[in-house]
């Protein structure tokens, strides 16, 4: 990623008192980092804004300090906000060693059209938006674009590991295994079935009277003596 440079100068104005350099259009700042004296200082928001269009969070900003004649490597981080104007009031600059790793916080963006999506109106779950790596400052990716135009069927996913980055440089801090996207099968609403009446038992026609014609009856008196008589 290319480095680009950015002028500031040191802060004199702190506390509640930085009100007044925002109205100018000055951006209060700070600049820490390991062994490193935490220093503020003061950038001007409209050459901030163009820098960090550019680099994001995780490019190379060579920040040159009115006074010092080496320019200071650093990595913009801590954007603090305006609640209500969403503009930036407050940043702080990481100042890094180009020979040591840092472990940084890289975006994750879609890009191309879920044919699952599309076609069968599936729903695409961004579960990642951003995955830490650990690399040298000059060999951070400023982010990852995964194509989600693969992704055909429900259940379909895009892991950690097919993210395309060079990993003899980068170190990819997450589980290979976790999943970055995927697309998932819409939940319908279940309607209720009524619950079935089972169907009362019917005797089958004529089955009553034939059961009962004859059953119980003692068989006729002439019957009766005729047999006593054989007995005897």
């Amino acid at each position: 990623m290319a480095q680009v440079m950015l002028q500031a100068q040191k802060r004199q104005i702190l506390g509640r008192k930085v009100k007044a350099l925002r109205k100018a259009g000055t951006l209060p700042a700070s600049v820490y980092g390991k062994k490193v004296k935490s220093l503020p200082v003061q950038v001007q928001a409209v050459d901030f804004d163009k820098v960090f269009a550019a680099t994001g969070e995780t490019g190379i900003i060579q920040l040159k300090i009115e006074k010092e004649k080496e320019t200071r490597p650093v990595l913009a981080k801590n954007r603090q906000k305006d609640p209500v104007t969403d503009k930036i009031i407050h940043i702080d600059f990481h100042q890094v060693d180009l020979k040591e790793k840092v472990t940084v916080a890289i975006p994750i963006e879609t890009a191309g059209e879920s044919p699952a999506v599309k076609e069968k109106s599936a729903v695409l779950v961004m579960v990642l938006d951003e995955v830490k790596v650990e690399a040298l400052p000059q060999d951070l990716p400023e982010k990852f674009v995964v194509d989600i135009s693969g992704l055909k069927e429900f259940n379909e996913s895009i892991l950690v590991k097919d993210l395309k980055v060079d990993r003899q440089k980068v170190k990819m801090l997450a589980d290979e295994g976790e999943t970055v996207v995927m697309v998932q099968q819409p939940k319908e609403e279940v309607e209720k079935q009524p619950p079935s009446v089972e169907a009362e038992a019917v005797p089958v026609e004529g089955e009553a009277e034939i059961k009962t014609q004859g059953e119980g009856k003692e068989p006729p008196q002439e019957k009766k003596e005729e047999n006593q008589k054989k007995e005897g």
